[in-house]
């Protein structure tokens, strides 16, 4: 990129999520689906199913601040059951943050006492997880603290300066978290700083997320011992169904001319997503925790679930062309459980031009600091070996500590992966930076609390465990993989 790159915006109103009326579900789905049902959908399943809805991408309501004060932002949040229509012509009986899927968007700036009055309304125990925010124990909603059907709980924390960027929130309950999270239960987190350096320009926020369904529009799980199980056991569960801000294919507009800031969240239980707009150049801005650097330009960006990227989206098309938003092929799966369909092409969205031309500004060719953190401060190195289901040949025991950390120490974490497929490995409560992939020293510094070890591969990262002690929950994030105990505990302080 040149010193200063001339880019151009168009101004354009926000667009304002409207939701369907809803109807309250009082009971569960049922997980098991028919055998018959489960053949129809093997012989088609992305043809019935995903028609393309052609509505204008909408961005998911906002919680409404309910503090007075100008660094307090207090809000309101219930699980509960309700049925929604995902597919044209069908409904469907999800679980729901505030009635909305995906759930309502909690948008907050650098150095706001976050306070989030919780109620459970499901007829089961579950959690908000804050995922990638740096916050006490008790309030990062991991199995530790369920809150049981028709309870209440309080989240409080501060979200520290220097941590801006998109993150979201889902349940973490244990050996359920794959249930929950197919059944509705997401929403994403924005975290605004007052030193920004990009220049006001349209932003949209993309929540990426799929599913299975039945021919009437019900949510597909398999059940316990059958084949799909077993194969959701070992890739993750996938559905056909791709969505994006709870839409099939949305249209989302854009101006000759104007460059957009798009926020991804890979939100999906399994799949990763490799995201690209034939003929545009994507400008990679910021992942995980927030803006790099300098910008960097890429022809597709590559999210494993639960990854998030921010990304600058230059409108180089005519005056009314259409071009897809893709999904491109990336093979992340096991030999002999490799989905027959992996390699072929999604359509994620499609970015429509209009007719008039945006309005130029300019972006900086540098972004926001990144402070190293350095290898020769670190107190220690651990090496954490995933297999299939396991780490360090254990899975999760709830009363067991596996790492012991000092409160303010550094260390360099070694994952190891050993198998042939990849695994999207998340430390809770703590950012770190890649140092090396495969002994390669990373490209630049970044702010993660994800990331991804393809098969047989090694990531080395360096973290520094700041302010908060507890005990912290480490693991793969395919989250069929997490619930069957592909996860850890480490304890700090």
């Amino acid at each position: 990129m040149s010193a200063l790159a001339t880019l151009a915006v168009a101004s354009q109103a926000a667009l304002v999520a409207s939701p369907a009326p809803l109807v309250a579900s009082a009971s569960p789905m049922a997980a098991s689906p028919a055998a018959a049902t489960q053949a129809a959908l093997a012989a088609s399943p992305a043809a019935a199913l995903q028609a393309p809805a052609a509505d204008t991408l909408r961005a998911p309501p906002v919680l409404q601040d309910r503090h007075p004060s100008p660094d307090t932002v207090e809000v309101v949040l219930a699980a509960r059951p309700a049925r929604l229509s995902l597919l044209p012509g069908k409904e469907t009986d999800l679980y729901t943050y505030g009635g909305t899927f995906p759930g309502p968007t909690l948008d907050v700036d650098e150095g706001d006492h976050v306070i989030v009055r919780f109620r459970n309304e499901l007829p089961e125990a579950t959690t908000i997880h804050w995922h990638g925010l740096h916050l006490p124990f008790d309030a990062d909603g991991s199995p530790f603290h369920p809150v049981p059907p028709g309870g209440e709980y309080t989240y409080a924390f501060t979200v520290p300066v220097g941590t801006a960027g998109t993150y979201w929130y889902h349940p973490h309950p244990m050996h359920d978290t794959t249930w929950q999270i197919g059944k509705g239960l997401l929403g994403a987190v924005i975290v605004r700083a007052e030193d920004d350096p990009l220049p006001d320009m349209t932003e949209r926020l993309l929540i990426l997320s799929d599913n299975r369904f039945h021919e009437d529009g019900s949510l597909s799980f398999p059940e316990p011992g059958t084949r799909q199980a077993r194969i959701d056991e070992q890739n993750g569960r996938e559905g056909d169904a791709l969505f994006v801000n709870g839409q099939i294919e949305p249209v989302i507009p854009i101006a000759p001319g104007e460059v957009q800031r798009w926020r991804v969240i890979n939100a999906s239980g399994a799949r990763v997503y490799r995201v690209a707009v034939p003929g545009h150049t994507l400008i990679h801005v910021g992942s995980d925790g927030g803006l790099f650097e300098i910008p960097v330009e890429r022809e597709d960006i590559l999210l494993a679930n639960t990854e998030r990227a921010e990304v600058l989206v230059r409108g180089v098309g005519e005056s009314g062309s259409e071009v897809a938003v893709e999904d491109r092929p990336y093979d992340r799966y096991r030999p002999l459980t490799r989905p027959r369909d992996w390699d072929r092409t999604r359509t994620l969205a499609t970015l429509r031009y209009g007719t008039e031309p945006g309005q130029g500004v300019e972006t900086p060719d540098r972004l926001r600091e990144v402070p190293a953190l350095r290898e020769e401060d670190a107190s220690a190195v651990r090496v954490l070996r995933l297999d299939q289901g396991r780490i360090n040949g254990q899975t999760m025991d709830m009363g067991r500590v596996d790492l012991r950390a000092e409160l303010g120490a550094t260390e360099v974490w070694e994952i190891r992966n050993l198998v042939g497929m990849d695994h999207p490995f998340h430390l809770h409560g703590f950012r770190f930076q890649v140092l090396s992939r495969n002994g390669e020293p990373a490209p630049y510094r970044s702010w993660k609390d994800t990331v991804n070890v393809p098969a047989r591969e090694t990531v080395r990262f360096i973290v520094r465990f700041d302010d908060y002690p507890g005990k912290w929950m480490f693991h793969c994030h395919i989250v069929d993989h997490e619930d069957m105990g592909m996860m850890g505990v480490l304890e700090v302080g």
